[in-house]
């Protein structure tokens, strides 16, 4: 989701360099991490708001960008406040600061009644878990198991999503975990010879999903407005079983350099053997999935949650 605000925050973890970007409009590498637009820019321009979106710490934001929409999300973070720590980004709990602040800039420019009017007709989605999962699980395996931890991460994403509507927010999309045992790292890392998906970590998003689940239909009884459970883990895996169905070549490799561990800085222009149409991958680096899967991804989603957030 996140379309740069880690550009100017000092992380590792950023795609502001080629060949991130190289599809996106004008080939700019913008901290988008894929060749060309992510969900976020494919959500906005299906709904007609805009082409693209921002993110909230560029530095050339003007005031009427606010209204179109703006992007919190700091790639790397995560629902566990330590996952932002180790990778250096904006945590979750400062992405409703900087909400806050947002909100606070409306105000001042537009008026009290603006930001009524965002919050009651805006659409606020929450996507978060897969680096909790990943990377953070690893570091925290020794006071959690697979599941006690993915019950963890639901306790904190119903406490962000408690907080987001007790700012106001109205209609408010959750994704779900995704099958993160599958992209190509993981299989590099843990799929033994064969690369194959690494089922544990799958099952660990499975039992994530369905106590988010569970939680978000308690929490609909308690809070105003709409609150959407959106699952994209089973779309994202028919993708990568069976890429040719959806015109894709390689689902267990990225697109840049040998697509088995490449990212963020091991993935850049002199990388070899990337290769030259990024539409014929899944994945773009050895995490992220290319334009043209995000494109599926997000069709699919909007054909079937979107009337459930509409007002």
């Amino acid at each position: 989701m996140d379309t740069g605000n880690n550009n100017d925050i000092p992380t590792l973890l950023k795609s502001n360099f080629p060949p991130y970007g190289r599809d996106f409009p004008g080939a700019i590498p913008t901290g988008r991490f894929s060749d060309g637009k992510v969900p976020s820019d494919i959500i906005a321009e299906k709904l007609g708001i805009a082409k693209t979106l921002p993110p909230y710490l560029g530095s050339n934001l003007k005031p009427h960008d606010l209204l179109k929409g703006v992007i919190f999300a700091s790639g790397g973070s995560g629902y566990d406040p330590l996952t932002s720590k180790l990778l250096s980004v904006v945590s979750m709990s400062d992405q409703l600061k900087y909400f806050q602040e947002y909100l606070a800039k409306i105000k001042q420019h537009f008026g009290e009644e603006k930001v009524k009017f965002i919050l009651e007709k805006s659409v606020f989605l929450v996507v978060s878990s897969s680096n909790d999962l990943a990377e953070t699980y690893l570091v925290r395996s020794v006071e959690y198991d697979r599941n006690s931890y993915a019950e963890y991460l639901v306790e904190l994403a119903s406490e962000f999503i408690k907080e987001l509507s007790g700012l106001g927010a109205k209609n408010i999309g959750v994704f779900s975990g995704v099958p993160v045992g599958c992209v190509p790292a993981q299989r590099t890392l843990f799929g033994g010879f064969k690369r194959k998906c690494y089922e544990k970590l799958n099952n660990m998003a499975l039992h994530f999903n369905s106590k988010l689940s569970s939680s978000l239909d308690t929490l609909k009884k308690e809070l105003p407005g709409k609150l959407v459970f959106i699952d994209v883990y089973e779309t994202l895996l028919d993708i990568i079983k069976n890429p040719r169905n959806y015109g894709f070549k390689v689902a267990d490799k990225g697109c840049c350099g040998t697509g088995k561990i490449e990212l963020v800085e091991l993935c850049n222009k002199f990388t070899p053997f990337t290769c030259s149409d990024a539409s014929t991958h899944v994945f773009f680096d050895s995490y992220h999935p290319s334009e043209k899967a995000y494109q599926i991804i997000t069709d699919k989603v909007l054909a079937k949650y979107l009337k459930y957030l509409n007002n």
